[in-house]
């Protein structure tokens, strides 16, 4: 799984990371904590990334944010 890769490379070189595997706890977690950035899968379950992201904006927030996305059609890139 590509989320455990990249949990795993990044805490090799030293960064913390938390993980949430899911959309809906991703929105309460990003709520309670402050991390200096997030990398986002946008398709994830429970809640779509993107939405995520666009509440975040909209919040006023400037988290730096790396997406992350299967997704490949024209639009959506």
């Amino acid at each position: 799984m590509l989320a455990r890769a990249l949990v795993q490379a990044l805490g090799d070189q030293g960064h913390g990371v938390d993980w949430v595997a899911d959309g809906l706890e991703a929105g309460a977690w990003l709520r309670s904590e402050s991390p200096d950035m997030i990398i986002l899968d946008l398709t994830l379950p429970g809640r779509d990334g993107l939405d995520l992201l666009r509440e975040l904006r909209a919040a006023g927030s400037s988290l730096p944010v790396l997406a992350l996305t299967a997704r490949d059609g024209p639009g959506e890139r």
